[in-house]
């Protein structure tokens, strides 16, 4: 699956029919934008596509309309979301309108629970060596000459 890539005048569309709103935030996504209000995504960018997230009512009328259709890749489009008109792209207030229904209709989700971060896998420590620190060899003697640790010898059994 081959995921489309926005260009710059793409991306600035997306931005300027956004919600004026301190609320929205927009992320990176694989290489596209996503618009989220309180952790859920209420609009994105596919390529040049605009896709929205709307109540039942809304994608009825959506999709409707001439132009718009699944968003996202075509074999796996997102549940819930239809893509904008191309041919909209002259008329942004359009654009703005539709976002603006999908940021309402988001805002009305309980609010997402940010993800717990991963925790690090731990590193392998190498074996202990005479004269590292924090090991069992940190109390024996140093040889002046070698500047290394002595090691005492193993009993012999």
């Amino acid at each position: 699956m081959e995921i489309p890539k926005p260009t710059e005048a793409d991306k600035d569309y997306f931005r300027s029919v956004l919600p004026a709103d301190p609320e929205v935030e927009v992320k990176p996504m694989f290489g596209n934008l996503g618009a989220f209000v309180h952790g859920n995504m209420f609009a994105g960018l596919f390529g040049p596509a605009i896709g929205v997230r709307l109540g039942e009512s809304d994608q009825i009328e959506l999709a409707a309309v001439d132009g718009s259709g699944p968003f996202g890749p075509a074999e796996r489009p997102m549940g819930g979301c239809l893509s904008l008109p191309s041919a909209w792209r002259g008329s942004p207030e359009l654009a703005a309108a539709w976002l603006g229904r999908a940021r309402a209709f988001v805002s009305a989700m309980p609010p997402k629970a940010p993800k717990a971060p991963k925790p690090k896998a731990a590193k392998p420590r190498p074996p202990a060596r005479p004269g590292q620190p924090g090991t069992a060899f940190d109390s024996l003697p140093v040889c002046r000459e070698h500047k290394r640790q002595i090691v005492p010898a193993s009993p012999a059994n």
